[in-house]
């Protein structure tokens, strides 16, 4: 079994109910969102991401595209966080909040499967972080809350593809070069 891990994450393993997980506090962004100019978003996060960042298409091929949050101009930096935590109102991207969770793809035999497995940063597991079930096995509040934003992200994200797809067969999408200068103050 192979997992691919999503953009910034180091290293996943399969989430177990056993484990306990550190997880962010509110408002916390993760360490690569942290450092990184644009966040990963999803079809429903048009609206609320657009109110405070440029939303870009980009494409590592030419053909297959992904919607971004423009959220610093240069590498490494995002000029919405500050001392480590998403700054003022501005809408926190769910690919940040679902940190340290993913959904990831798994390839069995070099055959990419159709389901996806909740994973963890391997890194945020930690026998002092907090478990997700309860000693009866039983989801926490605070599981359920996890899960269920993994599930509707993951679901938003395939609209997002579908979406991209459609307007790139259409040719709606054309990959450029943009680079863009501030002026000195």
């Amino acid at each position: 079994m192979r997992i691919s891990p999503p953009f910034g994450y180091k290293q996943v393993v399969p989430f177990k109910k056993t484990h306990k997980v550190r997880l962010l506090a509110p408002g916390e962004a993760p360490e690569f969102v942290r450092e990184g100019a644009a966040v990963p978003i999803s079809h429903s996060e048009f609206v609320p991401a657009g109110r405070h960042y440029p939303i870009v298409f980009i494409s590592g091929d030419g053909k297959n595209f992904n919607a971004v949050a423009v959220v610093g101009m240069n590498n490494k930096e995002n000029l919405f966080v500050s001392d480590g935590h998403w700054v003022g109102e501005a809408y926190m991207p769910a690919y940040a909040r679902r940190y340290p969770f993913c959904m990831t793809k798994v390839s069995f035999n070099q055959v990419e499967q159709k389901d996806r497995l909740i994973c963890v940063e391997q890194s945020a597991i930690d026998e002092n972080g907090e478990a997700m079930f309860d000693e009866k096995g039983q989801p926490t509040s605070k599981w359920q809350d996890l899960e269920r934003l993994l599930g509707e992200y993951e679901t938003d994200l395939e609209r997002m593809h579908e979406m991209c797809s459609i307007l790139a067969d259409y040719g709606l999408l054309e990959p450029f070069t943009m680079q863009a200068k501030l002026k000195p103050e």
